[in-house]
């Protein structure tokens, strides 16, 4: 999630383990920890860019990093705020962190929350950003805040914030099922053949899916609004796979692909190649565009090769933002 939200979550975190003994500065804390795992992004600039998305929400985010850097900084803590003991803030880094890396396992990146296993879990049902899960969770925070720590009224908003955002979180989950059969009903029913089927939530909010078909030779995406009343189309993206076949065993081109799970088209442009994820969509509401949200230029010099990620243009977001809102009101 974005780095608002988690420095809520764990302010939140924070508050509840320590907020009636040692008040505000447990919220303070909890913000703090709720930022350390998205540290792993200062690594980017001094390795590669396969590199530097396989570390992306890795380590850091991991059930070991959480039992084996709780307790340092729950020392390092309570050598100066005496006012709770090293177990005690140690349970606060504990939770901070842990449950950072447990969010972010609902989008689309996913974490890799077993690291040193190679296993990624990405439940892809709420964006990165989704004020509608933080902008509440916000508030009652602020309002636990300013009551004093003995105020049972500060506990109570806190715990509202906490019900209010996790009910939310199992609400995407819900509509993430829903969406999901809605896809692969219209698949069926306009005789597709496909092999695999992933659904995921457009930006910012929870009403609008997007759909990544895998048909053989070409992907299909499609979106659907809950709010539409005309049949679901999808739209072909070919793989083109065959454009990298003589390097297809290139080590850092493996490592990439793996990443990917798969879900990747090939695009040549003026001569040169061009590494499409498809597990983020396109930049756009028009699901038959080609324009994608991570696109990799790649290079080969010698035995090596390079990627270099498409720097992204704000002017495509903003224009993005304003037609999200219309196609979200059904087709």
């Amino acid at each position: 999630m974005d780095s608002l939200t988690q420095i809520v979550l764990g302010a939140a975190v924070g508050e509840a383990v320590l907020g009636r003994t040692v008040g505000n500065r447990a919220a303070l804390y909890g913000a703090i920890a709720g930022t350390i795992p998205d540290l792993d992004v200062l690594v980017k600039p001094f390795v590669d860019t396969v590199t530097a998305l396989e570390w992306h929400r890795g380590i850091t985010h991991s059930i070991l990093f959480s039992v084996l850097f709780a307790p340092v900084m729950g020392w390092l803590v309570s050598s100066w705020e005496r006012a709770a003991s090293w177990r005690q803030w140690f349970w606060l880094f504990f939770w901070a962190f842990i449950t950072h890396s447990l969010l972010d396992a609902h989008t689309t990146w996913g974490t890799q929350l077993f690291w040193p296993f190679d296993l990624r879990l990405a439940y892809k049902n709420i964006f990165v950003v989704d004020p509608l899960y933080t902008v509440p969770f916000l508030v009652f925070l602020i309002l636990a805040l300013w009551r004093k720590r003995t105020d049972p009224k500060r506990r109570r908003f806190n715990n509202i914030g906490l019900l209010v955002s996790s009910f939310y979180l199992l609400l995407t989950l819900g509509l993430k099922g829903i969406t999901y059969f809605k896809f692969k009903s219209a698949l069926e029913a306009q005789g597709i053949p496909y092999t695999e089927l992933e659904t995921k939530p457009a930006p910012m909010q929870a009403i609008l899916w997007t759909a990544n078909v895998d048909a053989g030779d070409h992907f299909l995406i499609a979106d659907y609004s809950l709010f539409d009343s005309q049949p679901i189309t999808f739209h072909k993206h070919l793989k083109n796979h065959d454009l990298i076949a003589n390097i297809k065993e290139h080590p850092k081109v493996k490592r990439l692909i793996s990443l990917t799970n798969g879900w990747y088209a090939m695009k040549e442009k003026d001569g040169v190649l061009y590494f499409n994820d498809l597990r983020f969509g396109v930049l756009s509401t028009d699901p038959a565009s080609q324009d994608y949200v991570f696109a990799f230029k790649m290079e080969q010099k010698g035995d090596e090769i390079f990627f270099t990620e498409n720097e992204k243009n704000p002017a495509d977001a903003k224009s993005l933002m304003g037609d999200l809102w219309t196609r979200i009101k059904g087709n």
